[in-house]
């Protein structure tokens, strides 16, 4: 009997080691996400517009996916670089994604040699476009965009100016002013538009690289900022007091564009779930007064569609790389 019993064991020990050995059944598309957490990458520090962008964007998007609880994960670093490389690496199975920010997403690579690979990241929906501002304090002496260009070219290189990073929105506009004024900034990078707001607010640093969106003046009596001029093809209107610089004169044109993506290998059922969720949330009214209150320059295109517009984007910052390499 012992005999007996040791080979039956044997025996229920060595089918149990062939059934670990088995792969195990990938979970189906269909019961993505099953109650675990899904990252939302972001490549800057906490506070930026696509920070504030994802944890409002959160609850929303989880009341369109059944199961869904969604984690913001802040990794700044090398203009977005680090985020990107999180992206691509990750496992394309719907537990991780991440925000894309043009220009750098595109920019960055027509500088240096990055370390991720655009044909590994899948664009699943833009969410925002906002224009880039040249911002200061009240009390800055600065009144408008003409004030600004005209006292650096009093005194070239005193006057610095922050921004999100190498090849972000803000330090592309402050090239392109640069290169159609003559003038010369000390041009100061942070990690995120909200250690940006933070610097020009303590005084160190003379104007703000930021995007409209950002700013955080609307429906105060007394802003501690004011925008002296915006990037945009047009007003925004929610800050129709905000000049363009074409109309200041200047023939400078930046936005962001801040959306989500997937790593490249993720099955196009859960990317159409993604983005089909997303586009209902744009339509809720709940988000569009959301939006408003957080000043978020709506602007929603599928991803396929966002990625289309992107080689033209980039062909633009090659050809500003050309005529005026930033460093």
């Amino acid at each position: 009997m012992r005999g007996k019993t040791t080979i039956g064991r044997r025996a229920l020990l060595a089918a149990g080691a062939a059934a670990l050995a088995l792969p195990c059944p990938a979970l189906s598309q269909g019961q993505w996400p099953a109650g675990r957490p899904i990252e939302l990458i972001v490549g800057f520090a906490p506070g930026g517009g696509t920070d504030v962008m994802l944890r409002a964007l959160a609850p929303f998007l989880a009341a369109e996916i059944p199961g869904a609880n969604f984690v913001v994960l802040n990794r700044p670093g090398a203009g977005g670089e680090t985020a990107y490389v999180a992206i691509q690496s990750a496992r394309p199975d719907g537990y991780t994604l991440g925000a894309i920010n043009t220009p750098g997403y595109l920019s960055v690579p027509v500088e240096r040699r990055v370390r991720y690979d655009r044909a590994k990241i899948r664009p699943i929906a833009r969410l925002v476009d906002d224009p880039t501002a040249l911002v200061v304090r009240q009390a800055s002496p600065h009144k408008s965009l003409r004030d600004l260009v005209e006292a650096a070219r009093r005194k070239p290189g005193t006057i610095s100016v922050g921004s999100s990073g190498v090849g972000t929105d803000d330090h592309l506009g402050l090239t392109l002013l640069q290169a159609a004024t003559g003038t010369e900034f000390i041009h100061t990078p942070y990690a995120g538009a909200g250690l940006v707001k933070n610097a020009v607010l303590a005084g160190h640093i003379d104007v703000a690289g930021l995007n409209l969106g950002e700013i955080g003046i609307l429906n105060q009596e007394t802003p501690p900022l004011r925008a002296l001029a915006a990037m945009g093809e047009k007003r925004w209107e929610l800050m129709p007091n905000v000049p363009t610089f074409r109309e200041e004169g200047f023939d400078v044109v930046m936005t962001s564009e801040r959306g989500l993506a997937a790593p490249r290998g993720i099955s196009d059922e859960i990317a159409a779930r993604l983005q089909d969720a997303i586009a209902r949330v744009m339509a809720e009214p709940e988000w569009l007064a959301k939006a408003k209150q957080l000043e978020l320059p709506l602007a929603y295109l599928p991803g396929a569609e966002w990625q289309a517009q992107m080689p033209a984007q980039e062909a633009r910052y090659r050809g500003i790389w050309a005529a005026t390499p930033w460093n």
